[in-house]
């Protein structure tokens, strides 16, 4: 019962860390690349561990390689000098180191090989996991430019879709407008014809009567000729009588 329990907690553990995840995929790539570091500088120490290495190993073939021409002077010292035994001992010295030497240049070949293909491991590593980052990078960039677009788009469908419908907002404001301008038309129409006509042409005579005074007036005063207003003149040809016509016959009485 309680691995049940134990495997239901992990489930639904990993099910809110999924969504996490996937609600936040920006934080996993830093944490990725904060990870990546932190192997790299792992990577790093033991490199230079194993780098020690080759160097401690190339300075013991020069420490033996020293000491075996010094081994290689005495014995054919000795042996010319006729110490045979002593020469045999350093001979036997001699072997020894150049056996160890010989060991020991073979385990530095095999260092220097195996810390070369190490930093390439690293180098090519460290290359390949920098591009899976900047690729997850653009990747999200392209993602959320894509769903920006996607919201837009949907915002756009739902504009053309509810602009100018029955019950908009627009169409209301535009139905009210138009109710409030056709009354306000309405008004002024019924206040241009409560105007009384009849007071404003007598105005406007009075006006052109007290016009033509002062006109009158004036030639009056400097001795001028008014000439006769353009509207009268037809009034007067009009006004006046036709002319008699006479009968060349004999005048024939009444009776």
């Amino acid at each position: 019962m309680f691995r049940r329990l134990t495997n239901l907690f992990r489930g639904f553990l990993s099910l809110f860390i999924s969504g996490l995840e996937k609600a936040n995929p920006r934080a996993l790539i830093e944490a990725e690349k904060e990870n990546l570091r932190q192997q790299i500088a792992r990577f790093n120490d033991n490199l230079a561990t194993h780098a020690a290495f080759v160097e401690r190993l190339t300075r013991q073939i020069k420490t033996l390689e020293k000491q075996e021409q010094e081994l290689v002077a005495k014995t054919g010292a000795h042996l010319k000098l006729g110490h045979r035994e002593v020469a045999g001992k350093y001979a036997l010295q001699l072997k020894q180191a150049r056996e160890q030497l010989e060991e020991n240049r073979q385990q530095l070949e095999h260092a220097e090989e195996t810390f070369k293909k190490l930093v390439k491991a690293r180098d090519v590593s460290v290359r390949e996991a920098q591009q899976k980052i900047e690729a997850l990078k653009r990747m999200m960039t392209e993602t959320e430019m894509l769903e920006a677009q996607a919201e837009l788009q949907e915002m756009a469908t739902g504009m053309i879709s509810s602009i100018g419908g029955s019950g908009d907002t627009l169409s209301r404001v535009e139905e009210y407008l138009t109710e409030r301008r056709d009354k306000a038309a309405g008004r002024a129409r019924v206040a241009s014809s409560s105007i009384d006509t009849a007071e404003v042409d007598l105005l406007e005579a009075e006006q052109q009567a007290m016009g033509e005074a002062a006109l009158a007036e004036f030639a009056s005063a400097y001795g001028l000729d008014v000439p006769a207003a353009e509207t009268d003149a037809p009034a007067a040809e009009a006004e006046a009588p036709p002319p008699q016509v006479k009968d060349m016959g004999p005048a024939v009485s009444e009776s």
